[in-house]
């Protein structure tokens, strides 16, 4: 019958999932880091580490994600910025934008906190010699090595963070009895004490109550430091094990004669959630670290090991991406990098890379209601680049689109924890800035202490960054992508609708009717981006940006079919659906592009990293080639204007767009490109413009953004699966470069997990699972078919 009817083959019964082989993912460098970007990265949610791996003292950077800077949040600083709203619009309808940019400035509030390094733990050893010296990042395992010879001895050492056991541990050996010596010691930029007390190192200090953002300059007492304010942390080392000596000093610890020896390091922070004082009302740092380490200090680094690689691989293990790849592992990762940059094809670092984008986001994103930052949890600056923070007009979000489709909703949760946190001060700031009694904003910075106002120090910024209000209208979206994923009802009626119709609350009441009785946002901007009016005006400050309709079409299409789903709110599902049918539509400019302004303005810089209004195509879902084919043609002439040289982030979020315009190899044409090696020095001819990707991988903004790594991840799969609720698509902008391949575990909207391989371009076998009990289309080589699911269904499909 499969023959005479040409269908494909579904199998009902028996049917099972592909398992994930067990193929090893590790970089590795022949010598030790000199710089940040070339260490080797640990992280277990919460703590981490950043590994340098010196044969005469090896730094070891720690950092705890719920380390910053500050404390909760005043979010009635400026109660009467709303009061100039009023006269902003007047200007806009006079065409008076130099005026409406400059009142902007009143509706500002104070600046986000930075994230904070915790310091430098330092293993010295003098071995100023060292040869055969290979220092490696094992992703399968989230585990670090470092193995030489100096002076015809064998030294290795091993280093994990486990989460589980919420500690750093290190094994260290000799091959010889008696030739392992070191000595360990701590520093901070951070004000802070250090004692010994017989094997332990105990570091006890506290972050500043203010950082400024490093991009406002050598300002007066920049950071501020006071022991009654602030976060305060403990960081304790430990000699757990050793059969040498282990004696001290005030502030070392040394370690001689030995062959092994095993340190545990346990941190902890005062910390107790966004709105609670961390010194009169926050967590006992101490205790929590010396629990710890004495838990810790009951198991032997093998337990520990084997605790930690059950935990970290029962997500890493997920997931399978697998490319045919010529044998370039046995090079340092530094030189594939080089090589692939000048033109060397190296299929298997472009798997690499979209793996060490999963280990990065199961590394950095496990602290209930703290997600990862815009440099994960790795941070050494007491003045981070752009504080660290979270930015929420993109690069927060761009974090998190890996997350989903990679079969890794857990570690969204901590995002849309920190959601209900920014509810509740944007509820405040919905009021105080723009005169909003329902719903909640944020605007385009955050922090820990989930700050939702407009940034700009009261007038000190420029509206083109300070007053953009739409974030969270966009992280809202979030909240709708975790159920169409999960199909978690109890999630969207207890958490995700609230929050929902919250955003959706704001919007409404915000927007306005232009001259033609079409609904828009005033004040309005587009993120970072500046028009020039015919005039030769550059200004911020409009009615309408598209960028801003665009996120509310999102939202209140999810508010209105979050509502349906829960039976809920049908008189505010009318009113949704209403404005839906009133706002000002999408506009075609001269150029054929789509218009990111209200008129048909020129972008002051066509070249702009920022691409915001291009948001329906990606992340949203209501521009498509297929449904509205004349704005998904315009989103590609904008694209071409805007030309493929970017920043990091920028070209990650590129990939995507052009996946989703099913353009699969100018899609991999922007994935190489994010993969151009960039020299941390900055001083190598060649390697040293513009973003890419670092020697240890990470993202080049440039500097370091890991927001890069999670968007080109995430952009892999959108080159290989497309969904919606009811639909999906296999290989819907396949490269040329990837004729034949294999992916597993992956998930799709409406409940689905996929596994499935290919060649020659073409879908040899799918393999589908539900969660739920539903009806869905699933197009594979170019047919489509439609299936009926029960609830733990597996079907499998072996196309003609």
């Amino acid at each position: 019958m499969k023959h005479l009817l040409h269908l494909p083959l579904i199998c009902l019964l028996g049917c099972q999932s592909p398992t994930s082989p067990l193929k090893q993912y590790a970089y590795h460098f022949d010598e030790p880091a000199t710089y940040f970007e070339e260490t080797l990265l640990l992280g277990n949610g919460q703590m981490g580490a950043s590994i340098f791996g010196g044969t005469e003292v090896d730094s070891i950077y720690l950092n705890d994600l719920t380390l910053w800077a500050g404390e909760p949040v005043d979010p009635d600083m400026n109660p009467e910025a709303h009061t100039y709203i009023p006269a902003i619009r007047e200007a806009l309808f006079a065409g008076d934008f130099a005026k409406a940019d400059s009142l902007q400035r009143f509706v500002q509030g104070s600046f986000s906190q930075s994230y904070a390094p915790m310091g430098t733990m330092y293993l010295g050893f003098d071995h100023e010699t060292a040869s055969d010296y290979r220092r490696t990042l094992h992703l399968n395992e989230a585990t670090a090595s470092v193995s030489y010879q100096h002076n015809g001895v064998g030294y290795r050492r091993e280093y994990f963070i486990s989460h589980p056991a919420k500690l750093m541990a290190i094994r260290l050996t000799a091959d010889q009895a008696g030739a392992l010596n070191t000595s360990l010691g701590f520093s901070s930029l951070l004000r802070h004490t250090t004692r010994t007390a017989g094997d332990t190192l105990i570091v006890e200090g506290y972050a500043p109550y203010l950082a400024e953002p490093s991009y406002r300059g050598d300002t007066p007492d920049a950071v501020r430091f006071d022991p009654d304010r602030g976060i305060h942390f403990a960081n304790l080392i430990r000699v757990a094990h050793t059969d040498g000596l282990v004696t001290s000093t005030d502030s070392t610890l040394v370690i001689s004669d030995a062959s092994e020896a095993v340190i545990l390091v346990s941190t902890a922070t005062s910390f107790n959630g966004f709105d609670k004082d961390p010194v009169r009302e926050g967590k006992d740092y101490m205790a929590f670290a010396k629990k710890q380490l004495a838990d810790g200090s009951g198991q032997s680094f093998d337990q520990l090991r084997s605790e930690h690689l059950a935990d970290f691989q029962e997500f890493f293990n997920r997931v399978t991406f697998e490319l045919d790849q010529p044998d370039t592992v046995s090079l340092p990762i530094d030189e594939r990098l080089k090589r692939y940059a000048l033109g060397q094809p190296d299929p298997g670092l472009e798997e690499l890379y979209f793996h060490f984008g999963r280990y990065l986001l199961i590394s950095s994103s496990r602290t209930p209601g703290v997600p990862a930052n815009l440099q994960g949890i790795w941070n050494h600056h007491m003045r981070p680049p752009w504080s660290s923070n979270y930015t929420v007009n993109i690069n927060l979000e761009e974090n998190y689109w890996l997350a989903e489709t990679a079969n890794l909703s857990e570690l969204h949760q901590p995002l849309l924890d920190f959601i209900e946190n920014l509810a509740t001060t944007g509820a405040v700031t919905a009021r105080n800035f723009y005169g909003v009694d329902r719903g909640w904003a944020v605007a385009h910075n955050s922090d820990i202490w989930a700050m939702s106002n407009p940034v700009g120090d009261f007038g000190q910024g420029h509206p083109v960054w300070a007053n953009w209000n739409m974030g969270g209208t966009w992280l809202s979206t979030h909240l709708w992508e975790h159920y169409q994923f999960t199909q978690d009802r109890d999630f969207l009626a207890e958490k995700g609708y609230p929050l929902l119709k919250g955003a959706a609350e704001f919007c409404y009441d915000w927007m306005i009717q232009d001259e033609n009785e079409l609904w828009v946002t005033a004040p309005s901007t587009s993120p970072e981006n500046l028009y020039r009016t015919p005039e030769g005006y550059r200004g911020a400050t409009l009615l309408g940006a598209t960028a801003d309709l665009a996120m509310i079409r999102e939202l209140f299409s999810a508010t209105i079919k979050a509502a349906e789903i829960l039976d809920a709110d049908a008189d505010f599902r009318e009113q949704l659906q209403s404005r839906l049918s009133n706002l000002l539509p999408y506009q075609i400019g001269e150029k054929g592009n789509l218009q990111e302004w209200y008129h048909d303005w020129e972008d002051a810089d066509p070249q702009h990293r920022h691409q915001t209004h291009l948001f329906g195509l990606h992340p949203g879902h209501h521009i498509t080639p297929d449904q509205t084919p004349e704005l998904a043609e315009a989103c590609r002439t904008t694209l071409n204007i805007k030309g493929d040289q970017s920043t990091g982030w920028s070209q990650g979020w590129r990939v995507n767009l052009w996946a989703r315009l099913k353009d699969g190899n100018r899609a991999h044409k922007l994935y190489e490109e994010l993969l151009q090696y960039v020299d941390p020095s900055g001083e190598e001819e060649g390697f040293s413009q513009g973003g890419g990707t670092y020697p240890n991988l990470l993202d080049a903004h440039p500097p370091f953004q890991i927001d890069g790594n999670f968007g080109g991840a995430a952009g892999v799969l959108e080159m290989l699966v497309q969904s919606s609720e009811d639909h999906m698509e296999l290989l819907p902008a396949l490269p040329d470069a990837w004729p034949s391949g294999r992916l597993a575990g992956v998930k799709a909207r409406g409940g689905f997990e996929l596994s499935f391989a290919w060649e020659g371009g073409q879908v040899q076998k799918v393999t589908i699972t539900s969660n739920t009990a539903r009806t869905t289309e699933i197009r594979v080589n170019g047919s489509t078919h439609s299936l009926d699911f029960a609830v733990g269904e597996t079907k499998e499909i072996i196309p003609e």
